[in-house]
């Protein structure tokens, strides 16, 4: 057991928000945290690490337990590079690997046998404790993560230069390096694109520790855990399994708790009638009086609460578009010098529902403005088209507007009856709508845009990652309206489970070009993935041909092909040399390592001497092997 709640009970003012909360956590145990927004998931993980102390029950911890959290609101601040940072992660291995170097330049100088048998077994341990830390290994680390968290290329990049975004991301890959027993992880694939998602996916599916994330991924939580909790009305919930089985599970549930609680009340019901009708008769008042004994003892269940009623949309048009919808032919887009598309063209009918993906930087955002702005002569809207544009930023919305009155800013012939049942209906009420937008939360501030996209009553809907922020109740209400929408959609998202449930054709920007694919998302996965293993496939073909074409050196000249005997000659002689010396390096070390031979200082002194000499051999010959190829 590495971490267990027993009977949390924690609130604000004397107002509980989490109630007995119940909570184990095994070595590699990987678990999902779900609820909706506002509710105290990340007040739990507070709970967990001890930067909040329970009001009641308590949190038991395994002696020593090390524990990391990722949290959403606050990135890596540092004036060192990004590969500068990763490594300050192993500082410790770093100082062993010095320690270790000066051991053996200091053992090859002295002859005192007491010295000698000293820095001997100074060697010995530095050479546990580094192989222990992997530590031959760490730059190697270091790249895998960096580079699969989309790092590639940027290593010599200061962290303070990095956008907010950036620097998130980058505090993740410091904790995936660290390495804590226990990973706490909240809403880690934010802002994450596909390929990134799938990495840390597969990365944290081999990971040692255990992981306890809270999420809103529905794929995320489906491919990777185990066990889902859920915080809902103040109770923690456990299933086993991932998230498709806790949807069976919890109806199975909440199903099992009516049917409990409602045969109960019959019981209940029955029992009462009976003593009513025969507590006064003499020859009943007995069997009367032993159902009121059995009342008094019954342990009377609670009436389950139900589940809270999920957010509701609905996206209604007034008029058909036209069927030929969007034409983009040679586009051109760029973000300030930076050239995203040099001659787009694709090709919108009405009714299609298009997702538009891609890597960051892709220039996803930008087409979407591009397109619900249509200034551009290569856009070219068809008639009758109504646009409803959705920015992620939400940057549309006046921070000094109330709710109700950013709804009626835009809609003013709308009642307040209207407005306040459109609200109502997102889970905007009666003690929202008079709150300035600057006072909501993210959540909030994303189902009153969608409010407002529902009231544009648009025929053609432009989302730019609509689910950010949304719970997974809000992100499945806005599925099932979406999928009920009879209008035209393009949208970008990373959410996988949101893309699979609506896309029915891929618009992918890659390397500056939009590539229009007419499958779903799971066939688009599947030609990408093929894809990719047939490019792998293509330059290993093309390797060996080049491989080929240079053994065939009849073409060239006498001098040529006599100048290319000599350099493989020299390559195969090289290879030799640093086969034979790496060897050699391998027995130095061992014998250094031997007591008998640390006993005898003269020899332990001559072996540390010709083991620096032969490092710097083998450094010279690496060098030539470089040039040589």
């Amino acid at each position: 057991m590495l971490i267990q709640l027993e009977n949390v009970t924690f609130g604000y003012d004397n107002k509980p928000i989490i109630e007995n909360a119940e909570l184990t956590l095994s070595e590699g145990e990987r678990a999902g945290f779900i609820g909706p927004n506002g509710e105290g998931k990340t007040t739990l993980l507070h709970l967990m690490t001890g930067a909040l102390a329970p009001d009641a029950g308590r949190v038991l911890k395994k002696s020593g337990l090390r524990m990391g959290i990722f949290e959403q609101n606050g990135g890596l601040e540092s004036e060192r590079t990004v590969f500068a940072e990763m490594q300050s992660v192993f500082a410790d291995v770093y100082a062993a690997l010095e320690k270790l170097r000066e051991t053996e330049e200091a053992l090859a100088k002295v002859s005192d046998p007491a010295q000698v048998r000293a820095l001997s077994e100074r060697h010995e341990k530095l050479e546990k404790r580094i192989a222990a830390a992997d530590g031959y290994n760490v730059e190697v680390r270091i790249r895998t993560v960096l580079n699969g968290m989309g790092f590639g290329g940027r290593y010599e990049q200061v962290v303070s230069t990095m956008s907010g975004g950036e620097k998130t991301r980058l505090k993740l890959c410091r904790l995936l390096l660290e390495e804590p027993e226990l990973l706490l992880l909240d809403e880690p694939t934010n802002h994450l694109d596909t390929d990134t998602l799938f990495w840390l996916e597969d990365y944290l599916k081999s990971y040692r520790g255990a992981v306890f994330a809270v999420s809103h991924d529905r794929w995320f939580l489906d491919s990777l855990m185990g066990k889902i909790y859920e915080l809902e009305n103040r109770r923690v919930h456990m299933y086993r399994g991932n998230y498709s089985k806790y949807k069976l599970l919890k109806a199975e549930r909440v199903l099992a708790q009516e049917r409990a609680y409602e045969k109960q009340q019959k019981e209940i019901a029955a029992l009462k009638d009976y003593v009513a009708r025969n507590i006064v008769r003499a020859t009943t008042a007995s069997s009367a009086q032993s159902r009121v004994k059995k009342l008094e003892n019954m342990e009377v269940l609670e009436k389950p609460l139900p589940p809270p009623a999920p957010p509701s949309f609905r996206f209604e048009t007034d008029a058909e578009s036209e069927e030929r919808t969007l034409e983009v032919r040679g586009l051109r887009l760029a973000a300030g010098e930076k050239e995203l598309f040099k001659s787009a063209d694709f090709a919108v009918r009405r009714g299609e529902k298009i997702a538009l993906l891609g890597a960051n930087g892709a220039g996803k955002s930008t087409l979407a403005r591009a397109l619900a702005a249509g200034r551009d002569p290569a856009i070219a809207w068809g008639r009758y088209v109504k646009i409803g544009y959705y920015d992620q930023e939400n940057a549309a919305l006046d921070p000094d507007d109330t709710v109700l009155g950013a709804l009626w800013n835009r809609h003013r012939g709308m009642s307040q009856t209207e407005a306040r049942a459109l609200l109502a209906r997102a889970k905007l009420g009666e003690e929202d709508i008079g709150k300035k937008v600057r006072q909501l939360s993210g959540g909030e501030r994303a189902k009153l845009a969608l409010v407002l996209l529902e009231a544009e009553r648009a025929n053609v809907l432009i989302l730019d990652e609509p689910t950010n922020h949304l719970d997974l109740q809000a992100r499945e209400a806005l599925e099932s309206a979406l999928r009920a929408f009879n209008g035209t959609l393009l949208f970008v998202s990373h959410d996988r489970w949101f893309i699979a449930a609506l896309a029915q054709k891929i618009l992918e920007a890659e390397d500056g070009r939009l590539t229009l694919y007419p499958c779903g998302y799971a066939e688009y996965a599947e030609q990408k993935k093929r894809a990719a293993q047939s490019a792998a496939a293509q330059k290993n073909a093309q390797k060996a041909e080049e491989r080929a074409r240079a053994g065939a050196a009849a073409h060239r000249s006498k001098a040529e092909r006599a100048e290319e005997a000599k350099r493989k000659q020299r390559v195969k002689e090289t290879e030799a040399k640093i086969a034979a010396l790496e060897s050699e390096e391998a027995a130095l070390n061992a014998a250094i390592a031997d007591p008998a031979v640390a006993a005898d200082y003269r020899l332990l002194a001559e072996k540390c001497a010709r083991l620096e000499t032969l490092r710097a051999e083998l450094d010279a010959l690496y060098e030539e092997y470089e040039t040589l190829l």
